[in-house]
């Protein structure tokens, strides 16, 4: 058994750790709830623009972002983000980009394109990594993001890429964060549009309109996708806090209980000693 002085200094570490990972937890939390209400509030007006353009769609209309082409070369966008600590949260995304990379797209050129520097580090070992874009979860503005996302088209649109596909974790709950891998370009709304019902007059043209809506909804869609990301994050790294800081008042609580056992013993072999020393001069 480890001497008092030794589990005494444990449980100083401990509750020091504790004491880290519980003020980890109130930070996480705070960012969290503006996190949240800024993803609910942006959901349904990319979720609109979306449904817009599908209907809008529903003719066959020519549009660099919309044309399919054999697939000879993939870009795979993968978000995580630039701090640990947060449970699977970035492993889940490293781990289903190198399966997409190495198993889905197996037989075709693949090139990545990270957002977070945890991902970016892990996937630039092993997978072709063109670019890093880490500032974007710092500063999360949308001006930036509209030109990485302009980038990306203007790739796409010149033959760079055949498809590309977007990897992040979308948040659901403070617990709960599911890893969404979507098609991002190119854009494929005839699958999941329903048939519009009633004649409609545009002005200007239908294909104006597209051709004007196309870009504005796909920079929304990867600003969207960092803004679920970075929500995903916080909740997170609170469970995983929330968990560390649990499992840390435990491993102090029995640290202690030993720490107390360890002293009692001690204090009745010091009373045992002095016992047998008495006893031992009477006779």
């Amino acid at each position: 058994m480890a001497n008092l002085k030794e589990i005494r200094n444990r449980i100083v570490s401990v509750s020091s750790t504790m004491q880290i990972t519980s003020a980890m937890k109130m930070v996480s939390a705070a960012k969290l709830k503006r996190a949240q209400s800024a993803i609910t509030a942006m959901r349904p007006y990319a979720e609109r623009l979306r449904g817009l353009i599908k209907n809008l769609s529903s003719v066959d209309l020519k549009n660099p972002f919309t044309q399919t082409r054999p697939i000879r070369k993939v870009l795979l966008i993968a978000i995580t983000s630039n701090r640990g600590l947060c449970g699977a949260f970035n492993a889940n995304i490293i781990k289903n980009t190198l399966s997409q990379a190495q198993n889905e797209y197996a037989d075709v050129t693949v090139e990545v394109i990270t957002i977070g520097k945890k991902g970016g580090d892990i996937l630039t070992k092993s997978l072709d990594v063109k670019a890093q874009h880490n500032e974007l979860l710092d500063s999360s503005a949308y001006k930036e993001t509209s030109v990485l996302a302009q980038q990306i088209m203007d790739d796409f649109a010149d033959g760079q890429y055949d498809k590309v596909v977007l990897l992040y974790n979308q948040f659901q709950n403070a617990a709960t964060q599911l890893v969404n891998i979507e098609n991002y370009l190119p854009i494929d709304y005839q699958e999941v549009a329903e048939a519009q019902t009633g004649e409609y007059i545009y002005e200007p043209n239908q294909q104006e309109i597209v051709s004007e809506l196309l870009p504005k909804s796909l920079k929304i869609q990867l600003y969207k996708a960092i803004k679920d990301s970075l929500a995903g994050e916080h909740g997170a790294r609170m469970t995983a806090m929330h968990k560390a800081t649990d499992n840390a008042t435990e491993l102090r609580d029995q640290l202690k209980l030993t720490y107390n056992k360890a002293r009692q013993a001690a204090i009745t072999n010091e009373i045992l000693e002095i016992v047998g020393g008495a006893e031992a001069l009477k006779s």
